[in-house]
């Protein structure tokens, strides 16, 4: 039986709040020795076909896996934490490929942002956080948006 958290599981993405989450999980995991694994889900739901624009889903799909690569990459850079890092960018519905990736990677506990939004902010748009808490098989660690 493990004693402590030895691997912690980041969510990233491109908001304000999802740093947030990567300070205080990087901060956790240098006070408890753990490992990390940061996790950039590639919204599949974010993929819009405009004709219009004559972007394919292809072109779509692969502006948002840069989007993906270019964050991770600037947050171990940031950290300074290549070495002990390591990082997931699967294709999906964010929530549900969080909890696949702290299963497949045996995370001890999750940390992730939230937006804070509404109860009917919630209804309306769904949230990622309330899912995985709900759902995770281990601590979720949420980290809630400062106030300004």
């Amino acid at each position: 039986m493990k004693t402590g958290f030895e691997k912690i599981l980041i969510a990233v993405d491109k908001t304000r709040y999802s740093e947030m989450a990567v300070h205080a999980g990087f901060v956790l995991a240098q006070n408890l020795g753990a490992r990390v694994g940061l996790i950039y889900v590639v919204d599949v739901s974010k993929e819009v076909v405009s004709a219009d624009l004559g972007i394919t889903l292809v072109q779509i799909r692969s502006i948002l896996r840069d989007e993906a690569e270019g964050t991770i990459k600037e947050l171990i850079e940031k950290y300074n934490v290549s070495s002990q890092t390591e990082t997931f960018i699967p294709e999906g519905i964010p929530e549900k490929e969080i909890i696949k990736a702290s299963i497949d990677w045996n995370a001890d506990v999750i940390v992730m942002g939230t937006h804070g939004r509404s109860a009917i902010g919630k209804i309306l748009t769904g949230s990622v956080a309330e899912y995985v808490i709900r759902h995770a098989v281990v601590p979720v660690y949420i980290i809630p948006p400062r106030m300004e």
